[in-house]
This record gives C-alpha cells, structure tokens and sequence, in this order.
C-alpha cells in the first residue's frame, strides 16, 4: 500500500547536523518537519526560520513539548551522546518512532536500555549513518557478495579525518569530555570506520581489537586523533585511523582473495547526485614488474535524492508501516547499532588498558 500521509517529525534541539536533516526531512517525498524544540523557544523560532520552515511548524521551549505533541509520529534526536538514553526512551515511551544522531550511546549498556524500549513500545528504531542509504552502498555490497569477482573478505583499511579549526577544537561539544567529549574522535568518526568494516564482513563481530598506541589527546584528555586494528576468529583483519588534524579523508578499501573495492568518498560523497567506486579483480603484475593488469573498474551511481534524504524516506516508510499496517519494526537497524557500539566499547577498553587486546564480547 502506497504511503498517504507524510511522518511528522519532531526536531529535539538545534544543533548544526539537524540543518542537514531538516534539509533532507524537507527533500523526502515521505516526511514533514511538524515541530521543533529548544531549550529556549527564541533559539527555536530563529532556527526555524533560518532553516525555512513552514509558518505551520510548532515551535516548542522544551524537548519534552515536542515529545508530548500528539501529532508527532517520529523524532529526530541530534542531542549530545550522554542524553540520548533520557530523551530516546521518553521518546519510546511517548511511542515515537525514534531517528537517533550517533554515536547512539556512551556505552552499549546505555544503548540497551534505549532498544529495549523501543521494541518494548513497538517504535522503529535508526541511528544517523547516511552512507548506508545511498544507491552506491548497495552496489558495492553486490561486488563484495560475489564470489567470482570478489571471493572472501581478507583486509580491510578506512580512514575518517578532517582538519578542524581552533574554534571547534575549543568550543565544540565533541571537545568537552562531560559531552561528547567521552568518546571524541573514535566516536565522532571511528563509528563510521567500524561500521564500515563490519559491513563490509556482513556485521559479523571481530574475536579482538586493539587500540593502536600514539593517539593524541587535548589537555581535557578528549581523543583527537586514534586508530584500532580489528581481528576475526577466520583471520580477517580491518584496521582504521581517525582525526580532527588531519586532511578531509573518507576512504576504505577492502582487499578479498579474489578482488579489492576502493571508495575515496564512502562517508560523504563529493557530490550528492553521483557516486562512484573502483574495482579490481584478479590483478597481477606484469612483466618485470613494470605495472599491474587488469586495468580498474569505475563504477558510477546515481541518486534522485541526497543520501541523508534517502535515509530519512527509508525510515519515514518504516514508521508508517508500523502506524498503518501494524508492521513489526525493521530489527537490521538496531542490530547495525548495537554491534558497531559493541566494538567502539571494546576499543575504548583497550585504550583503558594501554592498548591491550580486548575480546569483543567480553565487554557486554
């Protein structure tokens, strides 16, 4: 059945990454933004209208406002991580379906506690990693599952960087170690690597990983640059490097025993319309070494939508098959979450233990 009505979302709080999903609730064929909230109502007008809302939005001074609008179908939470848990269980509990920033969670005993209401309240849990809803995802997974021109998983390597300018380094929350300065760097930009890495071995969990030794800190011991390195029990390995004072990087490659993928762009393409990957299978030398054979494939996709508009549509679909149809919700996304958090937790226990290494599963 064809989708009648749009989801009404609900914005809780103003910060910058909600301008790019207000734009992307805006741009889905599926989804209206009906209510925004703020800790002052004034901060939550000015937002409103910088953002061209529409004169009909709500505009509420308290998150709890939103929640207790009765005409909100979903939520999205951009709030710092440490109160993800109080607002997306009230959220749950308010039985709205429940789009959430990451890193979802400090922990994954917090992260827990918020699956564990939204499937106790039958809502559509999903956190915010764009990358997966775009085109271009599915396709390169279409190379990675062939055995012929793929084969296995073998070695993984990702990089997530940017260089970050001394006001951010300063003043951002992800600096402050009482926000989301509790995970800095490797929550920031180490989900998206983990994430990929897990996705590229099909979500299966790594036996171990080790924090790799070196990382930089700021003065409140907030992590600005870290990497990991991730072992499977067959022997697969993934490696990633992550930083705030590093050149804008969002790469990964993925090496099988039969073909490698090579993305520049896998977080944030360099352009929205169209994104591209490269692939090679069965590469050798020539010669006298003088170059290697088969030449590389590109491979061009196109999308009639940014991706983050393509993930809000994804959901928005999601939560109206619930309202509508009396749907279960979709369990792959919390799954996705809850085994990226069980890794980041991993890694941060090993930074704990001068980077020593840490069994997965024996941080639950």
């Amino acid at each position: 059945m064809a989708q009648e009505t749009p989801i009404r979302f609900g914005i809780l709080g103003c910060a910058s990454i909600a301008r790019k999903l207000s734009r992307a609730i805006k741009l889905a064929p599926n989804a209206t933004i009906h209510a925004i909230g703020s800790r002052s109502i004034n901060k939550a007008q000015d937002f409103a209208e910088s953002n061209g809302y529409s004169p009909s939005t709500k505009i509420y001074g308290s998150y709890e406002e939103v929640l207790d609008d009765p005409d909100v179908d979903a939520v999205y939470i951009p709030l710092p991580t440490v109160l993800h848990l109080r607002y997306a269980v009230l959220a749950a509990e308010k039985k709205k379906h429940v789009l959430l920033e990451k890193p979802v969670a400090p922990s994954v005993a917090e992260l827990d506690k918020i699956l564990e209401a939204c499937e106790a309240n039958g809502v559509q849990f999903m956190d915010s990693t764009m990358w997966l809803h775009h085109p271009r995802t599915a396709k390169m997974k279409d190379f990675l599952s062939d055995p012929q021109r793929f084969g296995q998983p073998h070695i993984i390597q990702s990089c997530l960087s940017f260089s970050a300018s001394p006001d951010f380094l300063q003043n951002d929350i992800r600096m402050n170690p009482d926000l989301d300065g509790q995970l800095g760097a490797l929550g920031d930009m180490g989900w998206y690597c983990i994430g990929a890495s897990l996705w590229a071995t099909d979500y299966q969990l790594p036996k171990t990983v080790t924090a790799i030794q070196g990382a930089l800190t700021n003065e409140a011991g907030v992590l600005l640059t870290c990497g990991a390195s991730l072992v499977w029990e067959d022997g697969k390995a993934a490696t990633f490097h992550c930083s705030y004072l590093s050149n804008a990087s969002m790469a990964i490659t993925v090496i099988g025993t039969r073909g490698t993928l090579l993305v520049n762009d896998f977080g944030l393409p360099w352009q929205e319309n169209i994104a591209s990957f490269t692939t090679a299978t069965e590469t050798t030398y020539v010669g006298l070494l003088t170059g290697m054979t088969p030449l590389p494939s590109e491979h061009k996709v196109t999308a009639d939508l940014p991706q983050e508009a393509l993930m809000v549509k994804e959901f928005s679909a999601l939560a109206w098959s619930i309202k509508k149809n009396g749907s279960k919700p979709e369990k792959l996304w919390p799954t996705f979450s809850r085994k990226t958090q069980l890794v980041l937790d991993a890694i941060k226990a090993s930074f704990s233990k001068s980077c020593q290494p840490v069994e997965v599963l024996s941080t639950i």
